[in-house]
């Protein structure tokens, strides 16, 4: 299985998030979820699992320092 990212800087939010986690599969998901949730306020639902799971990128995308951020989807 190849190693995704889930980047936080990539969508625009009011706390302008830096936090970016990179891991595989479920194990990555299940990071990303925690973080929506606890620092984001998104309730952990099925619907938010598959979103998250839709947003990663792969591992060679990663881009270190700034990144324009884009209106979150939905």
């Amino acid at each position: 299985m190849s190693r995704q990212i889930a980047d936080c800087r990539r969508f625009e939010s009011d706390s302008r998030c830096s936090l970016t986690i990179i891991g595989e599969g479920d194990e990555l998901v299940a990071a990303a979820v925690a973080h929506a949730v606890t620092v984001h306020g998104h309730q952990d639902t099925p619907a938010l699992r598959t979103q998250i799971g839709e947003m990663l990128e792969p591992e060679e995308s990663y881009v270190p320092g700034e990144r324009a951020a884009v209106p979150f989807p939905g």
